[in-house]
């Protein structure tokens, strides 16, 4: 206890850092808190409920005993390393020097964090496309990048080529892609890709391509990777990750690909971020990467029929679906259930508390101003009894009768 008339303890002043203490709270940490208050069916997490190869989870756990415990290297366990540039080339026909040119992250998200910080400069402008995983202008603004967002076409989220090309000024160092995209399901397609490495090419650009859903591929299209086209594998750094490859979305373990010169600035950011990977968890990967090419390769198929279960039900309530053939999110237009004044927050947070079913809306992934209102994202890499609880409660709710239905 302080002693008696003595002055409370004043907090700190001074300004904290601008960016990250000016975020505002996620529109996931929202929906999130909302789902747990009103028990809902959460089909707005991006996580699969089903998890991957058991061999892998017993190869995480005998390593700690198999192996030592201490600090591995920061670029990665060897055979994890050897891994990756092995299941590049044998799915995307790129050559890797598992020596040189690779490097294990925290995630994708580490990745993407070190990949910022070792090659942007403050001033340096980083075309995006917009709408965009959120973590993407935190860590390249904290960089010191001025992100110039170019927004995908609706209703199929196609690249608008004359404006990406206007985008380019003589302070453009980067153009960054994800594909297949989050939060669209747009897998890009070859025209797409080769227009972006002209782009590159022309004016001498680095690419930064993040295709942790690579393998999260349907309905026909095929992932190509930006790095796999000509002129680009000197200058494109290819992002992967194990929770999306193998659903195993805790341990976050990523990996990057790229030239050993924009590896290099990237390696020293990791190393004064997290240093290194727990290595237990790396040798899983590692196996995985090797051994459990049908787990990967079943996820499509998989992700289709859910998708398509899903589809055609929101449909038939009168949701306009938008077409994907990727990753695991269908984005639905909620139009027809919106009240007057309601954007797309207010829907979801009314379907959350009224209607039991959880989605995130499309408003909280864009940059750019005057984002598009009336769209919604539905995760559908859920159990299959958990999406047909989902599509209960949505006709109880929409359907003919319900408190939510058109007025």
């Amino acid at each position: 206890m302080a002693p008696a008339g003595a002055a409370a303890a004043a907090e700190p002043s001074k300004p904290l850092n601008e960016l990250f203490s000016s975020l505002p709270t996620t529109i996931f940490e929202v929906m999130s808190k909302l789902a747990m208050e009103h028990a809902s069916v959460n089909l707005g997490q991006g996580f699969p409920d089903a998890e991957g190869p058991e061999a892998m989870k017993q190869i995480a756990s005998a390593s700690m005993y198999d192996f030592h415990n201490q600090y591995p290297s920061l670029l990665g366990v060897p055979e994890l390393r050897q891994a990756v540039a092995a299941h590049s080339e044998r799915e995307q026909g790129i050559p890797v020097d598992w020596a040189t040119e690779t490097l294990i992250t925290v995630g994708a998200t580490e990745g993407l964090a070190s990949a910022f910080l070792g090659l942007i400069n403050p001033g340096d402008e980083v075309i995006m496309f917009d709408p965009m995983y959120d973590s993407y202008t935190s860590m390249a603004k904290r960089s010191g990048a001025v992100i110039v967002p170019v927004r995908l076409r609706l209703p199929d989220f196609s690249v608008p080529l004359e404006e990406l090309a206007a985008a380019v000024t003589p302070k453009t160092k980067m153009i960054m892609i994800n594909t297949p995209h989050n939060p669209s399901g747009k897998v890009f397609t070859r025209p797409e890709l080769e227009a972006i490495a002209a782009l590159c090419v022309r004016h001498d650009l680095i690419a930064l391509s993040d295709e942790v859903y690579e393998h999260l591929v349907f309905g026909g299209a095929a992932h190509v990777s930006l790095r796999s086209l000509p002129g680009m594998k000197e200058r494109c750094v290819r992002l992967g990750s194990a929770g999306k490859t193998f659903s195993f979305t805790a341990w976050k373990v990523g990996w990057m690909t790229g030239p050993a010169r924009l590896l290099n600035p990237i390696i020293k950011a990791h190393q004064f971020l997290v240093f290194t990977v727990p290595s237990s968890l790396q040798r899983a990967v590692a196996h995985g990467l090797d051994k459990e090419a049908d787990f990967y390769h079943s996820l499509g198929p998989s992700l289709e029929a859910k998708r398509r279960y899903l589809e055609t039900e929101l449909s038939a309530l009168g949701f306009g679906c938008l077409p994907a053939h990727g990753a695991y999110f269908l984005v639905a237009d909620v139009s027809k259930f919106q009240r007057p004044g309601e954007g797309d927050a207010d829907f979801a947070k009314r379907l959350t508390a009224e209607g039991g079913v959880t989605t995130i809306p499309i408003s909280g992934f864009y940059v750019g101003p005057h984002p598009p209102s009336h769209l919604v994202r539905f995760c559908y890499c859920k159990e299959d009894a958990k999406l047909q609880a989902a599509v209960e409660r949505l006709k109880a709710y929409v359907g003919p009768g319900g408190k939510g239905a058109p007025q």
